[in-house]
């Protein structure tokens, strides 16, 4: 639970330095994540996704 809780804090600090460091240039490309359309936004979160999953397998099989 300790490795979870720190990889969830790993996460969200990822996540949230681009909104800190850059909220001008997040905005412009959040107002452009908006004109995609429903199936390329499905497509990019899949292959983030399994690019999440490819680097969980190297880390384990390296580890």
């Amino acid at each position: 639970m300790e490795f979870f809780l720190c990889v969830i804090g790993m996460v969200m600090f990822i996540e949230g330095f681009p909104y800190a460091a850059f909220p001008g240039r997040m905005k412009s490309w959040i107002e452009k994540i908006l004109e995609l359309s429903p199936r390329t936004l499905r497509g990019f979160g899949l292959i983030m996704m399994l690019a999440g999953l490819l680097v969980v397998y190297a880390g384990k099989a390296l580890g």
